[in-house]
């Protein structure tokens, strides 16, 4: 049989980031930030693998950044990835533990789930050259003595030629976190992300921040398509994702639109890629959605324009901009604008 070292891999990245954030009402910011990210994967058995992953950062469930500062100090690492991966069907995996997110993200945009967030529990994937359907099962709160709560998110479609000038792929999901009348999932007691909360109703002091709960569940239907082709020898995108929580009656709605031309995967390409994004309050998880879009979290539309040239397959250079309007709901629109500069490097 084959050795240890030739049935385990490495693989990972690190990132350099200058950011600018121009928020509406308050002084500008700067600073500069760090992502490092090692995995190892083991072949077990030969339908068996099983991963380790570290990464920078807290325990924020989606980010791995860490601010450079304080006088030189240690920056913290935390277990990112630690899974399972059976093979043993055909076209199928079964997946549990920490693992990356495999549910379909249109050119890896975050409108529902930002690219840091690793679900914790049990998945399923299956697919073949035509058909895909994969479903997800996390545990938000794996230990009934904290309350136990589970949510789980399904979703399938198909891969189409369109003739000679292309691929489709699109496909529906959904996706269900029952999570009303909870206290916040992870930061401080009145952290919701834009999500709508209220006071606990069981609470003898219901003015106390402590006691706010979330308002609503939400049980999410969702479209997505992404179709490429090309113009001459360019490859473009356009992709889609909408969303809509049906248990709420206003701002329910969340949904982007884009474009990619050009692709940066090897020395000197280039590409740019554009996108408009409306993500209403209530529209999905607070929590798990884009990070950076709006500062993070729901209630928030707006532009988001990036560009990448390649130095190298495994060395990019990448800026990003958000042009975007938050406090949607309150009637109190204000401008958050943000800039990224980014040294991107991977290895394997």
């Amino acid at each position: 049989g084959l050795s240890w070292a030739e049935r385990m891999r490495w693989k990972g990245d690190f990132r350099y980031r200058y950011e600018n954030i121009d928020e509406e009402g308050k002084d500008g910011r700067n600073r500069s930030r760090i992502r490092a990210r090692a995995a190892l994967e083991a072949d077990v058995t030969p339908t068996v693998k099983v991963g380790l992953g570290l990464a920078t950062g807290g325990d924020d469930p989606v980010s791995a950044n860490v601010t450079l500062g304080g006088g030189g100090s240690k920056k913290d690492i935390n277990l990112d990835l630690a899974y399972f991966d059976w093979s043993g069907l055909s076209n199928t995996h079964v997946i549990g533990g920490k693992f990356q997110n495999f549910l379909v993200k249109p050119q890896k945009t975050a409108l529902l789930w930002d690219g840091d967030w690793r679900p914790e529990g049990l998945g399923i994937v299956w697919s073949n050259d035509t058909f895909f359907a994969q479903g997800l099962g996390t545990w938000l709160e794996g230990d009934s003595r904290n309350g136990t709560e589970f949510a789980w998110g399904l979703q399938a479609g198909m891969h189409l030629k369109t003739g000679d000038i292309g691929k489709l792929s699109f496909g529906i999901g959904y996706t269900v976190f029952d999570i009303a009348g909870r206290t916040p999932l992870f930061g401080q007691p009145d952290d919701f992300y834009g999500n709508s909360f209220i006071p606990d109703p069981n609470d003898p002091n219901p003015d106390d921040p402590q006691s706010f709960v979330f308002a609503y569940n939400y049980h999410n239907y969702e479209l997505f398509a992404d179709w490429k082709t090309s113009i001459g020898d360019f490859p473009l995108a356009l992709f889609g994702n909408y969303t809509v929580n049906t248990e709420v009656d206003e701002n329910d709605t969340g949904y982007l639109l884009g474009a990619k031309f050009g692709s940066a995967k090897n020395r000197g390409d280039w590409d740019i890629t554009y996108f408009y994004e409306n993500l209403e309050a209530d529209a999905t998880v607070g929590l798990l959605s884009d990070s950076d879009f709006g500062g993070g979290g729901t209630d928030a539309r707006g532009h988001v324009i990036s560009g990448t040239y390649a130095f190298h397959k495994a060395w990019n250079f990448k800026a990003t901009y958000f042009i975007t309007e938050i406090d949607l709901a309150s009637n109190d629109e204000r401008d958050y604008e943000r800039l990224q500069l980014d040294l991107n490097f991977k290895f394997k």
